[in-house]
């Protein structure tokens, strides 16, 4: 019990980390114009900080009830499994459905994309080495 606090609060905290990193970059900001005439202005940090740790919660519980299923024979790989799984549901399909419906340049949905890949592949790893059931 104590390894899903810490790893979810840790996973929480990185979550939160990697968004900022991903979208507040000076790229992520010339790719994301598109999105400037509905974004909010103004960020509420501490609702946000609470959101990605209650993810980071949320993520680690799924992760250790699907644990048995996930693909592969080590916790690192089950913990892959796990990023790819959650990054088609959590990224892809999204990435799909602003695709479909908004006019958003192919640039700006590739790097969500990828970089919705790579941050799901380090929650995924954080998972597979430090969770068990």
């Amino acid at each position: 019990m104590t390894a899903y606090i810490v790893v979810s609060l840790v996973s929480g905290i990185t979550f939160g980390f990697l968004d900022a990193l991903i979208n507040a970059n000076p790229l992520a900001r010339k790719l994301y114009e598109v999105y400037k005439p509905i974004a909010k202005t103004s960020l509420n940090m501490p609702a946000g900080i609470v959101i990605d740790i209650v993810y980071g919660f949320i993520m680690a519980g799924i992760f250790l009830l699907l644990y048995k299923g996930l693909p592969g024979d080590t916790g690192l790989v089950k913990g892959l499994s796990f990023a790819v799984l959650a990054w088609f549901f959590r990224v892809a399909m999204s990435t799909a459905s602003s695709w479909m419906m908004f006019k958003i340049p192919v640039r700006t949905l590739l790097y969500t994309l990828f970089t919705g890949l790579g941050e799901m592949l380090i929650l995924g790893l954080i998972y597979g080495v430090f969770l068990k059931p």
